[in-house]
């Protein structure tokens, strides 16, 4: 039965669980795993590549997770919901997400019009209102987008190849970059630094997007031309950016985005190594290629990610 049909009551104790086909229980066991078996590298890259529905690692998916996540959306009466963890991909979602809700808020411009002492309203906006889009939708990039959703916002994503994502428009390839850009609120960067991304924010694509729209870097400094950038701003076609990664860090004194009251600068912080994490992942790496097991994360050198 669908869950609306239940109260709160009941929801809180079966929304999100499907009874089990073979043993007939009624709630999902607790899936204590860290890491999922691949039948093989194809496998894995098919998985991390979203092109089969699975689970890669817990700290992205995990089936007890996502019972817990459709519980939260059927509660809340959301479209979506998405619990994180500690990993780079959950900060990096936390970031993004931050951002938007920024900019849908209009943060930056109340605290433009504090500094001139200036009484304003401007009218709110849904967050379903607000087109994000995320150039970029590897394991982070689709952490992102999930969490986007989560919160409302109507979601697009960019990947070189055909992606599927529940509540993201999938743009894939050279021929769809325009119109996934075309018209979009806020832009997220996630993609990988590669001599085809290079640059790949730059004055034409700006142009694409929507009057007074927001740029947020979390990928890599190259990707954005900064002075197309700085341009945009001043003539307004920007509205501000949020910026965390830089061509060149630490990002110089003198360079202008640190004068800016419509740039957001951070040293480099959406998305940081924590130790423990990173050496039980190595250690949990070592194992398998010991036992010639296909392991996650493998960068394939002639695409450059």
């Amino acid at each position: 039965m669908p869950d609306h049909r239940f109260g709160f009551d009941t929801l809180c104790l079966h929304a999100g669980q499907i009874p089990d086909a073979a043993t007939g229980a009624r709630a999902p066991p607790i899936y204590q795993t860290t890491s999922f078996v691949f039948d093989n590298a194809e496998h894995a890259a098919s998985l991390f590549n979203l092109q089969t529905f699975g689970n890669v690692y817990s700290r992205i998916s995990n089936p007890t997770v996502a019972a817990l996540e459709e519980r939260v959306a059927a509660l809340e009466g959301g479209r979506a919901a998405l619990a994180t963890a500690t990993g780079m991909a959950a900060q990096m979602a936390r970031y993004v997400v931050a951002a938007a809700l920024r900019a849908l808020g209009r943060f930056d411009l109340y605290a433009r019009q504090q500094r001139a002492r200036e009484w304003r309203q401007h009218p709110p906006r849904a967050p379903a209102e607000m087109r994000v889009g995320v150039l970029g939708l590897g394991v982070i990039g689709t952490t992102i987008a999930r969490a986007l959703v989560a919160q409302g916002f109507t979601v697009r994503g960019h990947a070189q190849s055909r992606k599927a994502e529940a509540g993201v428009a999938c743009h894939a390839g050279e021929a769809e970059f325009d119109a996934f850009l075309a018209g979009l609120d806020l832009l997220a960067v996630v993609v990988p630094l590669t001599p085809g991304t290079r640059g790949i924010v730059d004055a034409r694509a700006i142009a694409l997007l929507a009057d007074g729209a927001h740029v947020v870097n979390v990928g890599r400094g190259a990707l954005v031309v900064d002075a197309d950038l700085i341009a945009a701003l001043d003539a307004g076609k920007l509205g501000g950016a949020t910026l965390d990664v830089f061509a060149e860090e630490p990002l110089p004194p003198a360079h202008p985005f640190w004068a800016r009251d419509d740039v957001a600068v951070t040293p480099h912080v959406s998305g940081t190594t924590l130790p423990a994490e990173a050496i039980a992942q190595i250690a949990g790496k070592i194992r398998r290629l010991e036992q010639n097991l296909p392991v996650s994360g493998v960068v394939e050198r002639s695409r450059g990610y």
